[in-house]
């Protein structure tokens, strides 16, 4: 049987398995993904990305723009309502304008938060991953995975053949039921299933019910179902979500019976309606307990499935994918040694479970208080959990007296290791730019102007001994801090240093200037790269 060789096979062409194949296209990293659909996503499915996603994909010739496109073809702003119907004249609002609730983000990052159906952002990953030469084959099926000290054999099927894959490393990114996850014995908890929706998409002429370019999100509660319904998403239809009762499955919605809940969702009895799609789904909190499996990570929904109640379970996947790109990238590419990939399951585990229990904890608050009794409670302040986790592992080397947290205020930026780096205003020739600009390719090692030009000169030394791709920058030459906020937001004096990682994160800092900075900066890196 013919065998195929490729350093990384992604199995799953969702929001995780297509971000992490983009990523590592664009880093040169031969990928190839199987995905045992025949397309991309037909129903819009989530929507929105958050702006943390948005930071790691940005890098990205081109990606960022054709999100804000998307975006600007469909609406100008986000909100969230509970009620009876569309023709509700008293709706609950849970969120009146995203722009004005969403502000403060400007302050925070340079990201935009891209309001647009998970099919379109979908279509656009897999145009530019296979333009930057990622192998995406669809109607392809996983048949079989075996693993051993030196790689993974994987068995795939397209059209009836059967082919052979060896590669060096598994991301498994196959959905909520993973049947990776399964194969490898990896135990789940969680709550699991919460129950099963029928997604409906139709098209119908809504005039007079929804805004125009605006798109809602209704959660709908009457006599006839609950579930949701989200208008104006850009796609030209509108979908409907029907929380399904026990024992029914999609049969129990032939178009008649869709055509007539969609006639409810709207209050308008003689509606005219045609439904274009519909397919069900399993609402679900299922959290793996590990998410590698040897050469095998998990991924998305294969990792942390969370009710939908939040709209993060999109934004979460994307970063997963992101985030096992650039650590893969790095061991591939002998710059990290292998047991750096440990780091992906300390640092994403933990962010996975917060927010899937926090989306657990939205539905919480929707539901009766007498079917509430276990689940959490909502989080204090979710912008924390939106753009200010912190990450704790080996590759994050933690100043004394950290007190370990994985939320922080992104409002109060500390630079401290562990934190995503602070967006600092930057005059670079002329032009305004972030910080978060300088990030996402390799290493950045950065600096004062004032007393920092020996910790270049040991970047230098360091990055040719140790083979990383390593950005020196010192703040206040070309880059100028036109703000005057650099040192208090990254927490150092004109002799300290920063050490950010690929994914804009903090590695480890010196706040004040060292007596050897060579011999500093080469155990730093090493012990980040576990080296």
């Amino acid at each position: 049987m013919e065998q195929e060789r490729v350093p990384v096979l992604v199995v799953g062409g969702g929001y995780a398995g297509l971000s992490a194949a983009l990523l590592l296209a664009w880093r040169d990293v031969p990928v190839m993904l199987v995905e045992r659909h025949p397309s991309t996503s037909i129903q819009p499915k989530a929507f929105g990305v958050g702006p943390r996603a948005v930071e790691l994909l940005r890098p990205v010739p081109g990606i960022e723009e054709a999100l804000s496109d998307i975006w600007t073809g469909i609406g100008e702003n986000m909100r969230i309502a509970i009620a009876k119907s569309l023709a509700d004249p008293d709706p609950h609002m849970i969120m009146s304008d995203e722009r004005e609730e969403l502000a403060f983000l400007a302050g925070i990052t340079p990201a935009k938060t891209v309001g647009a159906p998970q099919a379109e952002i979908e279509r656009l990953l897999r145009h530019r991953a296979e333009e930057l030469g990622a192998d995406l084959r669809f109607s392809t099926e996983l048949r079989s995975l075996e693993q051993d000290a030196d790689g993974v054999t994987a068995l795939i099927r397209t059209a009836g053949e059967d082919r052979l894959v060896r590669a060096d490393y598994v991301v498994a990114a196959d959905g909520y039921r993973s049947p990776l996850r399964r194969l490898l014995g990896v135990p789940a908890s969680g709550k699991g299933e919460l129950g099963q929706m029928c997604s409906i998409m139709f098209d119908a002429d809504l005039s007079g019910l929804v805004r125009d370019r605006e798109v809602t999100l209704w959660y709908l509660r009457n006599d006839v179902f609950t579930g949701v319904i989200v208008t104006g998403t850009g796609v030209g239809a509108h979908v409907l979500g029907v929380n399904l009762a026990e024992g029914e499955g999609e049969a129990d919605f032939p178009d008649e019976r869709c055509a007539e809940l969609v006639r409810v969702a709207a209050d308008r009895p003689d509606l005219d309606v045609r439904v274009l799609d519909k397919t069900t789904f399993a609402m679900a909190h299922v959290l793996a307990d590990t998410y590698q499996a040897g050469r095998v990570f998990f991924a998305g929904d294969a990792a942390h499935t969370m009710p939908p109640t939040g709209g993060q379970g999109g934004s979460t996947a994307l970063q997963d994918g992101c985030d096992i790109a650039w650590r893969l990238w790095l061991v591939l590419t002998g710059q990290a040694g292998p047991g750096f990939l440990d780091t992906y399951d300390a640092e994403r585990r933990p962010i996975g479970t917060l927010t899937a229990d926090a989306q657990l904890a939205n539905l919480g608050v929707r539901m009766p208080p007498a079917a509430r009794v276990g689940y959490p409670e909502p989080l204090e302040d979710p912008i924390g959990a939106l753009i200010g986790y912190r990450y704790h592992s080996t590759a994050i080397l933690d100043e004394p007296g950290d007190d370990g947290s994985i939320l922080e205020d992104p409002r109060v930026p500390n630079g401290r290791p562990g934190s995503r780096a602070p967006h600092v205003v930057l005059d670079w020739e002329g032009q305004r730019i972030s910080t978060i600009d300088l990030f996402g390719s390799g290493f950045v090692l950065l600096a004062d102007k004032e007393g920092g030009q020996a910790w270049m000169d040991a970047g230098r030394l360091i990055k040719e001994r140790l083979g990383v791709q390593l950005t020196r920058l010192l703040i206040g030459e070309e880059l100028v801090d036109a703000e005057g906020c650099w040192r208090d937001r990254y927490g150092v004096s004109g002799g300290g240093a920063v050490l950010v990682r690929p994914d804009g994160y903090v590695a480890w800092r010196s706040p004040d200037a060292d007596p050897d900075p060579p011999a500093t900066l080469e155990r730093a890196l090493r012990r980040v790269l576990s080296r």
